[in-house]
């Protein structure tokens, strides 16, 4: 039986050297004082009954019975003067939600380890969530009073403080935590802005930014923050000031990145990579910069240009890799990133061959099977269905998440090629060797319903319901079934209205939502909401479900408008199909 890493580090303390017992009892004290302001775990001897005691709170918790693990670290705790089985009754507690045992566990926790960062925001961040901001805001201070490095001091308190809920509550914390003379500090305004701009505040935010670059001209970190926050209150102001930044300061590489970015947002493909050629002329040396301009390339849908500066970086990592070991690089890792991009452009292209060689040299452990995965779908798209199940095979999973994976893909693989007997059999065997996997039972789910197994669909997203209480999509799924047999309105309407509740601006459960508003015949609301999906998702067979509504409402023209759009990007669509030949309408 293997050693949990509790009971190693248990074990280990035993071992200590210590002074006898017998007339050293100071001598003791004097040396587990030093150790404790030292950071080190108190010298403990493993006798059976405290193996006992760390035994059955290692059970308890594995078993997630974390009422009774948190009870045993913290008396454990306070027996041995551990601050590790402190922080293990602390962490069980806070899972348990036993607030009262895990604020006299942090107590507990801080009291043997006061040095120790993560110890003091855990109980600071409990003390502050029952409302004792004051005393929060009071400690921290202190600490920043006393600390030789202030810059480090006061970016522990932000951190501290970030913790917190209600992001109001914490500017107001960091507010009264910096006095003075620390307000003074550039660093003081940093942590300030971003604060402002976590409670919703952007153009406090940005004055915040604006007074740390005042008091510091040359702060990257204040730039930042003038570019990433300005952009919400004056994007053009924040985008001049930014390139007067650069200009004065060069070197700002970080500040430049992020204009790029922010340019490739606006769309402004060639101003990023403008921004991009001009650092990569004063960093020759920097080969990243291939990447970034690859990526740019990409978003902009220069695919050419972008395989081109990826075939390069690639065969930089390779060289990389040819005379470093790639445990001492991450050479490996960018070329698989670089193959991955490559990947999609193949795939945009039409060139699916390419895209499996590009897969097939993956060599990443990390990203290796879902390389392979990769692969198996893009085999089954050139209609080697074969060869796609002989690479799904041939894969080895390392656990039950990548078991799940393969029934997936293996049966998504089957449902794309009109064999939806075989998906289900594959799905219906991996829900009895995977039982409580939410995932295969909700993908089962919909191919029932496919079948028109309406009663087996609803059992299956009940329980995927019952497995994940907060899963919007099986709300929505089972509530759009409903809408779409236009039967139990009422209890669709209830469903519907938790998903959205859940994921308001998600276009699925928006579309849904349009549906049942045209089944109850409120088209105005029906429109409303069919409108805001199209907008976030123009799909086909949402287009499909607005244009029936524009031509309730007598708008046929817009109708016709919407449902040809759509056609266009998708002739193939069932529904849409459906609902034009029902209409009268020609492609």
């Amino acid at each position: 039986m293997k050693l949990s890493s509790l009971l190693f580090w248990a074990v280990s303390a035993s071992l200590c050297v210590q002074f006898p017992a017998t007339g050293h009892a100071a001598q003791d004290e004097v040396v587990e004082q030093i150790r404790l302001r030292a950071g080190e775990p108190p010298a403990i001897s493993l006798t059976s009954e405290l193996l006992y005691r760390i035994l059955l709170a290692e059970i308890a918790a594995q078993r997630g019975d974390f009422d009774v693990a948190s009870a045993q670290f913290l008396s454990l705790a306070k027996d041995t003067s551990d601050p590790r089985l402190a922080q293990k009754a602390f962490r069980a507690s806070i899972i348990d939600r036993n607030m009262a045992r895990a604020n006299e566990a942090a107590q507990q926790w801080v009291l043997l380890a006061p040095g120790d960062p993560e110890a003091v925001a855990s109980s600071l961040a409990l003390a502050a969530s029952n409302g004792q901001t004051d005393g929060m805001a009071s400690a921290l201070w202190q600490r920043i009073e006393k600390a030789d490095d202030k810059d480090t001091a006061i970016l522990q308190a932000a951190a501290i403080i970030s913790k917190l809920n209600d992001k109001n509550v914490a500017l107001d914390v960091l507010e009264r935590t910096l006095r003075q003379p620390v307000r003074s500090l550039p660093i003081s305004h940093v942590v300030l802005a971003d604060a402002a701009w976590a409670a919703g505040d952007p153009a406090r935010a940005l004055d915040e930014a604006h007074q740390a670059q005042a008091l510091d001209s040359g702060l990257e970190s204040a730039a930042q923050r003038v570019l990433e926050y300005g952009m919400s209150v004056d994007p053009e102001a924040a985008l001049a000031e930014t390139r007067a930044f650069i200009q004065a300061h060069p070197d700002a590489s970080k500040t430049q990145l992020l204009l790029a970015n922010h340019l490739v947002r606006r769309g402004d493909f060639d101003g990023a990579l403008q921004v991009v050629h001009v650092l990569r002329q004063r960093t020759p040396e920097d080969f990243d910069l291939l990447y970034t301009e690859a990526e740019i390339n990409f978003r902009g849908n220069r695919l050419d240009a972008a395989r081109n500066l990826l075939l390069q970086y690639v065969n930089v990592q390779t060289q990389r890799r040819q005379s470093v070991d790639d445990r001492a690089s991450n050479a490996m890792g960018d070329a698989s990133d670089a193959r991955l991009m490559l990947v999609k452009i193949a795939e945009k292209q039409g060139d699916l061959a390419e895209a499996i060689r590009q897969l097939e040299q993956i060599d990443d452990p990390s990203l290796m099977f879902q390389a392979r995965i990769h692969k198996a779908v893009l085999e089954s798209r050139q209609g080697n269905l074969a060869q796609a199940r002989r690479t799904i095979d041939a894969l080895k999973p390392a656990d039950n998440r990548e078991r799940a994976v393969i029934a997936l893909t293996l049966s998504s693989i089957l449902r794309e090629a009109g064999r939806t007997e075989q998906a289900v059999e594959v799905l219906v065997k991996a829900d009895k060797d995977l039982p409580d996997t939410s995932e295969i039972k909700y993908d089962l789910a919909m191919l029932y319903e496919r079948q028109g197994r309406f009663d087996d669909f609803e059992t299956l997203m009940r329980r995927v319901i019952e497995l994940e209480p907060d899963d919007a999509n099986a709300y929505n799924s089972l509530g759009y079934t409903f809408v779409d047999q236009n039967t139990r309105l009422d209890e669709a309407r209830d469903l519907l209205e938790h998903a959205l509740e859940l994921e308001p601006d998600n276009p699925y459960i928006l579309d849904s939502v349009g549906w049942y508003f045209f089944r109850v015949g409120d088209f105005d609301a029906a429109r409303e909401y069919l409108e805001r999906s199209y907008e976030l998702m123009p799909a086909a067979d949402v287009a499909a479900h607005l244009g029936e509504v524009l031509w309730q409402l007598g708008q046929r023209d817009e109708a016709r408008r919407v449902w040809r759009a759509a056609l266009e990007k998708d002739t193939d669509n069932e529904v849409l199909n459906k609902t034009m030949k029902r209409f009268g309408v020609s492609r």
